[in-house]
């Protein structure tokens, strides 16, 4: 007879593992299926992105505009990894890009920025909106509310990873394992995800999302 507290244990992890959702590469290593490139006037992303070994994407820093998954997604879990090829620069990440009105060339959406010494500043742009309060001077271009924690950016060459849960009307915000920002009530809720390219070339690996239950 098997003992009860080994079935226990087989039960608990059947129940852990069986409602897991699959790990999604959004970037398929070969073509980019899935993204295009907003800009004004408009441009196939293959002129802005480029695959490197190693699953890298290397990103021009122009045109202005941004890259963006051709899906929406709603309760994810969003992994990517960034790093400054030469100087660094701005840049930020896109997250519930939604259709709407815009902010120059940016979406209605939320900017997880990575400007250097800025990374972690959670942007609600173009009419998004937060429960929590701005902590940008009134009136200030752009409105914004500061990263929490001491700079947890690595420097120029090294790789910083971003980790955002996206979860109902919350997104959390990790940067290199430092819980930089954390927002409710978010409007819009959910949408494509995407990256700015805002004058400086950068590199991008590991673009994962989870989605979840």
């Amino acid at each position: 007879m098997r003992h009860p507290a080994a079935l226990l244990f087989v039960l608990s992890l059947f129940a852990s593992t069986s409602h897991a959702s699959p790990e999604v590469e959004l970037f398929n290593g070969h073509d980019f299926a899935g993204w295009e490139f907003v800009t004004v006037p408009a441009l196939d992303i293959k002129e802005v992105c480029t695959f490197k070994p190693g699953g890298v994407i290397a990103v021009a820093g122009k045109p202005v505009g941004f890259i963006a998954t051709t899906v929406s997604h709603t309760n994810y879990m969003l992994h990517a990894e960034w790093r400054w090829r030469d100087k660094p620069g701005n840049g930020g990440l896109l997250v519930h890009i939604s259709s709407g009105p815009k902010d120059r060339a940016w979406p209605l959406s939320f900017q997880i920025q990575t400007k250097n010494g800025n990374t972690g500043d959670l942007l609600p742009m173009a009419g998004a909106t937060f429960a929590e309060p701005l902590t940008s001077a009134p009136n200030a271009a752009p409105a914004l509310k500061g990263h929490i924690a001491l700079d947890s950016e690595k420097s120029p060459g090294e790789w910083n990873t971003c980790d955002i849960t996206c979860r109902g009307d919350t997104i959390e915000i990790m940067i290199n394992g430092v819980r930089q920002n954390a927002v409710t009530r978010v409007n819009p809720a959910s949408g494509r995800v995407g990256f700015q390219l805002e004058g400086v070339p950068f590199e991008l690996r590991h673009v994962r999302l989870t989605p979840l239950d």
